[in-house]
């Protein structure tokens, strides 16, 4: 073989190489943003089920991104479609309808004179979301009015996932001025709410979309 096909030959064999390895290294680069996106999910809330029921927010409408930070997770929660210059509670449930199970209220969603809303939440939005109550114990006593009056004590639950969220009107005068039901529901600071407006029902009850995020 002349020297010049020698030469020919490595170069040949070195563009190869430079090459694969480019490629390998992309490979493992989109192999690690695979495994980024483990911690981080996006889903859709729906019209819930009282309001497709009622005929009521038939243009309702919530995306939830949910970033995991390590030690706890960011969720973020826009909505739309809803009533304009309106109060609305955000709670993570146990399942997405009625009864609803065992809930944890999140915060407050205001929305705009468009019926936009926008809301941020930082704590445990994940697979390691749940409700434990080891024992019995004196709780504190805040609201002894109204329809859903504090209770004195816990009820005892082994641990319990929570893995949906439901939006709640924050008043039933609000409900009925968008034409859905008037009941009064405890899901709210003061435990005079109305009913629910948006929730993640579009899941199954046993896999709500928090399950999805490992931390």
């Amino acid at each position: 073989m002349s020297m010049d096909r020698v030469q020919r030959h490595w170069k040949g064999f070195v563009v190869i190489l430079v090459g694969s390895l480019v490629i390998a290294a992309s490979a493992g680069t989109l192999a690690a943003r695979g495994a980024a996106t483990h911690h981080q999910i996006e889903f859709n809330m729906v019209q819930s089920g009282v309001a497709a029921g009622a005929g009521c927010l038939a243009h309702a409408s919530g995306h939830v991104t949910v970033t995991s930070n390590g030690p706890v997770e960011v969720m973020r929660v826009a909505v739309d479609g809803l009533p304009a210059n309106t109060e609305f509670d955000l709670f993570v449930i146990q399942v997405p309808n009625g009864p609803f199970g065992l809930a944890w209220y999140q915060g407050d969603i205001e929305t705009d004179a468009n019926g936009h809303g926008q809301g941020v939440f930082v704590g445990r939005f994940s697979i390691e979301t749940f409700i434990v109550a080891t024992g019995a114990a004196s709780a504190p006593v805040v609201h002894q009015g109204g329809p859903f009056p504090d209770a004195s004590s816990n009820p005892v639950t082994a641990p319990v996932h929570t893995f949906h969220l439901g939006l709640w009107f924050n008043s039933p005068h609000d409900a009925v001025g968008a034409h859905c039901p008037g009941a009064t529901t405890p899901f709210n600071g003061d435990h005079t709410a109305g009913v629910q407006a948006l929730s993640t029902r579009n899941f199954p009850d046993g896999q709500g979309p928090l399950s999805q995020l490992t931390p």
